[in-house]
């Protein structure tokens, strides 16, 4: 199957996922990224709150960049998710 009908023409199905993968290109590697980032600045919070409950000190910078990380990767996830369902 090469994706085109009989009479030469693309598959309306083939030709549809290519128009939609061009306009937003590389977006599978994007999302995989945030993904990742989204994921070390949860588990960087994790690991601090459970610092704080046993006691320990934490940089109260350091927890800003977690949390700022959380909120900025996870917004980056939500605006860049498929609006077509």
């Amino acid at each position: 199957m090469n994706g085109q009908n009989p009479n030469g023409q693309l598959d309306p199905a083939l030709k549809e996922r290519l128009l939609r993968e061009s306009r937003t290109p590389w977006r599978g590697l994007r999302r995989l990224l945030w993904i990742a980032l989204f994921a070390s600045g949860g588990l960087g919070l994790f690991v601090m709150s459970f610092r704080v409950s046993a006691g320990d000190r934490v940089v109260l910078s350091d927890l800003a960049i977690q949390i700022g990380a959380v909120i900025t990767f996870g917004g980056l996830l939500w605006f860049d998710r498929s609006k077509d369902g």
